[in-house]
């Protein structure tokens, strides 16, 4: 395979060694495939003392087995399967011309015969994977799904995922009857509450025709606004020295392929700093006002799972380490504003993220007579 570029320090250079091996390569050979080895090898021997039916011997183990005749009895011999999802790229040598010993670590472990039918599935399915065109880093991330976690860790995966699916599903069901029944309407996107609450209108329906009505902010809301605008302010000061100090320190000791890559990292590490810095001004508001917004419990139990769904995949996909990381910013948050939930009294009149508030007006009874 073509071997990946090796990381230099961007400001002090590569070193002498790699400058010298690189004059004794030609210019064309840089791109070209070269011999690497595997350092790793797994062995796995079904321990399993299954009997098996002669007509109908599954197709997926038979190619692993090796039959012996003992009078009137077949017998197989014990099932060797040798695991090529264990051999990740990450383990590969380059094997060069000054190499003269290269590491080798045999393991053994023994393997049921639902596990062995699994495995063999799944190694199929990767090279399947690669003949229809993945390359050799896409097919390793889908080893290192199957391979670096857990068999139950993996399954509870996907059965939170189906049922995150399935949570989407209802939500957006009750959402279209929601409006069905309220607005006379279907596909109101979220864009009109962006725009309500920006210049705080009401769209009243008057049969098929809307009719938009402008109002004046409340006490309430000006101070929302203010302090929102306040904490932006203040959470600016600390983020944009943190973003230019962290590609500085980063620059200084931390190797990379290239000036590119050094500026793509900086550049998306300060993208999940200010979508941090994006979810604090609410903490902020409340802490002011000493109060929270009134959320439905729905409402409240779709953004409760929403914040912990990401923290399950972020331990079983292969990503690098501060998008992980930037996976546990909502669990930060989350987290304050349920000590502020239990801390502070809810405040009904106040309006949340869509424009609404849900202020109880006392209803009239009709009068007797």
């Amino acid at each position: 395979m073509v071997p990946k570029p090796e990381e230099i320090n961007l400001l002090t250079g590569e070193s002498d060694a790699q400058k010298i091996e690189a004059e004794k390569k030609p210019v064309s050979a840089l791109d070209e495939p070269i011999s690497h080895w595997r350092s790793r090898l797994t062995l796995n021997v079904m321990v399993d003392d299954f009997v098996f039916d002669g007509s109908s011997l599954p197709a997926d183990v038979h190619r692993y087995m090796k039959m012996l005749q003992l009078g009137k009895t077949v017998h197989y011999l014990p099932i060797l399967f040798i695991d090529q999802l264990s051999n990740r790229v990450k383990d590969l040598m380059v094997i060069n011309r000054s190499t003269t010993e290269l590491p080798l670590t045999v393991s053994y472990d023994k393997i049921s015969l639902g596990k062995l039918r699994f495995w063999i599935h799944m190694q199929d399915a990767v090279y399947s994977l690669q003949q229809f065109g993945f390359s050799e880093k896409d097919a390793d991330e889908v080893k290192g799904i199957f391979v670096d976690t857990n068999l139950y860790i993996l399954a509870l995966t996907f059965f939170v995922a189906a049922f995150h699916l399935l949570f989407d599903f209802l939500a957006f069901k009750n959402d279209i009857s929601f409006w069905k029944k309220k607005k006379n309407m279907i596909g109101m996107s979220t864009k009109l509450w962006k725009v309500k609450k920006a210049l705080k209108m009401i769209v009243v329906w008057r049969g098929l025709r809307p009719k938009f009505q402008f109002g004046t902010y409340s006490e309430s809301e000006r101070k929302t606004e203010e302090y929102d605008t306040q904490a932006m302010k203040y959470l600016s000061y600390l983020l944009y020295p943190l973003c230019i100090g962290g590609a500085v320190y980063s620059l200084l000791n931390i190797k990379y392929k290239s000036w590119y890559s050094w500026l793509i990292n900086s550049f998306v590490n300060g993208v999940y700093a200010f979508g941090f810095l994006f979810m604090l001004p609410q903490l902020f508001v409340n802490y002011k006002m000493k109060s929270v917004a009134h959320l439905p419990w729905k409402a409240f139990t779709y953004k409760a799972f929403n914040t912990f769904i990401d923290d399950v995949f972020a331990f079983i996909i292969t990503m690098p380490t501060s998008h992980r990381l930037a996976c546990f910013r909502d669990d930060v948050v989350f987290l304050v504003y349920l000590y502020q939930r239990w801390l502070y009294p809810v405040d009904r009149s106040r309006v949340n993220e869509f424009g609404e508030s849900y202020e109880e007006r006392p209803q009239q009874k009709p009068h007797t007579h």
